[in-house]
């Protein structure tokens, strides 16, 4: 068995993957593995990636199959890993070359589930870096308040996966989303790295960049792990969270996203949509308990929403887009 295995799905990164293979194969964890994933991929990305099955045959274990996305290639990784420890990182991005040295043997002195490590925002086309630090959380339900939902900043006993099999939600965005809250309530132990490892590297015209009418699935995947909550029986327990999170995502980051859309039809769709979503599934979501509890900026915030302020806002927040 390998300590950690790197799952590492590819599509048409032929100028990046180089970069993020040079990081994996240099890694101070010696018992390691790294899983690629060629999902179909159209330009040279495989002659990039040749060059590192030649060098590092001992290291890397190459995978191909018809594009079925990124959740597809992550999910048909899995079986295939052979570590006590999954991550997952995406082939666009790269890793401070003691990362999984640093977690893995984290993990191990705390016996933990998952370790979560900091990571760096960066903006090539800006020429600007910043750092994500992360909330230490403590339970499961601080866990769903507060946990940042990415996989590729995580290493994740593969155990867990196995019995729990969750996965990723295949044909929608924010497949991370879903994954790491149905996810939640397996993890009994998880262990912070409190320092920036992954680069994250924000491309223009990247999914994550790229503001269209799909940003509406937030609102699937949302009402997917609402749905496995409920049929596990989890649902009272965590429904407070589970609301909280909600609002948080509508009025929040997914709000954000929505106002940047240029097509004006889509963008009062969408908006109209975020209220209803929100209204409908909690009519009383303004008494949520940990809203009413928080203080801070972005609390002060939600607290102010109503039809009229949220009107407002949204027309304030798209005119500073144009």
């Amino acid at each position: 068995m390998k300590s950690v295995s790197v799952i590492v799905p590819f599509y048409n990164v032929e100028g990046y993957i180089g970069r993020c293979l040079d990081t994996l194969v240099k890694q101070t964890l010696g018992d390691i593995e790294i899983i690629l994933v060629n999902d179909g991929s159209k330009d040279r990305s495989k002659i990039v990636v040749d060059k590192y099955l030649k060098e590092y045959p001992e290291k890397i274990v190459y995978l191909e199959k018809e594009n079925g996305g990124l959740s597809d290639a992550r999910n048909y990784a899995i079986p295939y890993a052979k570590g006590e420890y999954i991550a997952f990182l995406d082939s666009d991005d790269y890793v401070e070359y003691t990362m999984y040295k640093d977690m893995y043997e984290l993990a191990k002195k705390e016996n933990s589930d998952m370790v979560e490590c900091d990571f760096y925002w960066e903006y090539p086309y800006k020429n600007k870096t910043k750092e994500d630090k992360g909330l230490i959380y403590n339970g499961k339900k601080e866990m769903i308040e507060k946990v940042r939902v990415v996989a590729w900043n995580k290493l994740i006993k593969k155990d867990i996966l196995e019995k729990s099999k969750i996965i990723f939600p295949k044909g929608y965005r924010y497949e991370d989303v879903e994954f790491t809250y149905k996810l939640v309530p397996y993890l009994n132990k998880v262990s912070f790295l409190k320092k920036p490892c992954v680069h994250y590297i924000q491309r223009e015209g990247s999914i994550s960049n790229n503001q269209n009418e799909r940003n509406k699935e937030i609102f699937d995947v949302l009402g997917h792990v609402i749905d496995f909550y409920k049929e596990n029986d989890l649902y009272e327990e965590y429904k407070d969270e589970l609301e909280y999170i909600y609002i948080r995502y509508a009025f929040c980051s997914s709000l954000l996203r929505i106002v940047k859309i240029k097509d004006q039809n889509i963008q009062q769709e969408l908006l109209d949509l975020t209220w209803e979503k929100v209204n409908t599934n909690f009519p009383e979501w303004k008494k949520n308990p940990i809203l009413k509890s928080k203080k801070d900026l972005k609390s002060i915030y939600l607290k102010t929403i109503n039809k009229f302020t949220y009107e407002m806002y949204t027309t304030i927040l798209s005119l500073f887009q144009k």
